[in-house]
């Protein structure tokens, strides 16, 4: 056991047990495992429904955590509630994780301090909104620094759903995990972020100006080079290219941003009015994944024009558990 003062992460002896998070495929149809060598969630196919919450804690004592989210079940509170798919993911912020390290401030970010950076996530997801939301408020830990509930529609033909703007969001995603996503003991690199959208000046523009911004048709989610891949060299026979300079698939695509793909999980959320937008969560082995990804979106990348980012931060997730081998061991 390490205790250390009450500014720091107790992880101790006789601590026990977590559960899971979401994902970005069909729907869950079968119970979810928490057990395993990695948190269930990061991989996990996508629920309807995600709940994020950042905290600051004084201390935190990660295997009475896992106690908690380990009896979910069997908790009074959530009695009659459907959870069998309802999955939960634990991250540490670089505070008390030498892991990851704090996300900079990219251009045209508008990030109050509240809610940038915190000390721990609680991603909860589930096809069931109450389900979701009553455990979410059952696992919270010190300080609150922000929360957001955030939903997905249906699964598209081309797999993943459609975001805010309509357009079907993160197609393309790591091909390998093990070498992509995981970390050796098996953890993970979190990015959340969430964005502002500028919905109803994007959706009164043309859909082929749409389709520009994003490099994609917007009925099938096909890239404007044609085929089920992204050609970011294909022409037109008068030599311009078909995916735009400034599309959004030109500069987000990890061949230009010479990093590997990362796992997107991203949700839409409303918070009425004009607060519409997206719930950005990525897995990665490596930070620099997402920031050198971002770095080279607000170079150029058009998309960027109707988005601005309000809260932003990153976690350790840290690895999987057993009923011998608890969450934070």
């Amino acid at each position: 056991m390490n205790a250390i003062s009450r500014r720091h992460l107790l992880l101790g002896a006789g601590t026990a047990a977590l559960a899971a998070g979401c994902a970005a495929a069909p729907a869950v149809s079968t119970v979810v495992d928490p057990y395993g060598a990695h948190q269930a969630g990061v991989v996990t196919p996508a629920q309807r429904h995600c709940d994020v919450s950042v905290w600051d804690v004084a201390e935190l004592d990660a295997g009475a955590l896992g106690k908690e989210i380990g009896a979910l079940r069997r908790n009074p509170a959530l009695a009659g509630m459907p959870l069998d798919d309802l999955t939960v993911t634990i991250g540490l912020g670089p505070r008390l994780a030498s892991q990851v390290g704090e996300l900079p401030e990219f251009p045209g970010d508008q990030v109050p301090a509240s809610s940038r950076g915190g000390d721990l996530l609680v991603q909860v997801c589930g096809e069931d909104p109450l389900s979701v939301s009553l455990a979410s408020g059952l696992l919270g830990r010190g300080t609150l620094r922000w929360r957001q509930n955030a939903f997905r529609g249906p699964s598209t033909s081309a797999g993943p759903a459609r975001n805010m703007l309509g357009f079907v969001d993160g197609i393309v995603g790591p091909t390998e995990p093990a070498r992509e996503v995981w970390l050796d003991g098996g953890g993970t690199i979190a990015v959340v972020r969430r964005m502002r959208l500028r919905v109803a000046d994007f959706l009164a523009r043309p859909v082929p100006e749409q389709e520009r911004v994003f490099g994609r048709r917007k009925d099938d989610g096909r890239p404007l080079s044609g085929g089920d891949e992204v050609d970011l060299s294909a022409k037109s026979p008068d030599g311009q290219y078909l995916i735009p300079a400034d599309a959004h698939v030109r500069w987000a695509h990890p061949m230009s941003a010479g990093v590997p793909t990362m796992l997107r999980r991203s949700y839409n959320y409303d918070n009425g009015g004009d607060d519409r937008g997206l719930l950005f969560i990525s897995f990665q082995r490596e930070l620099r994944t997402f920031v050198n990804t971002a770095y080279r979106m607000a170079d150029g990348d058009a998309l960027l024009r109707f988005a601005t980012t309000t809260a932003s931060a990153a976690f350790y997730v840290l690895p999987g558990f057993t009923a011998e081998r608890a969450l934070g061991a």
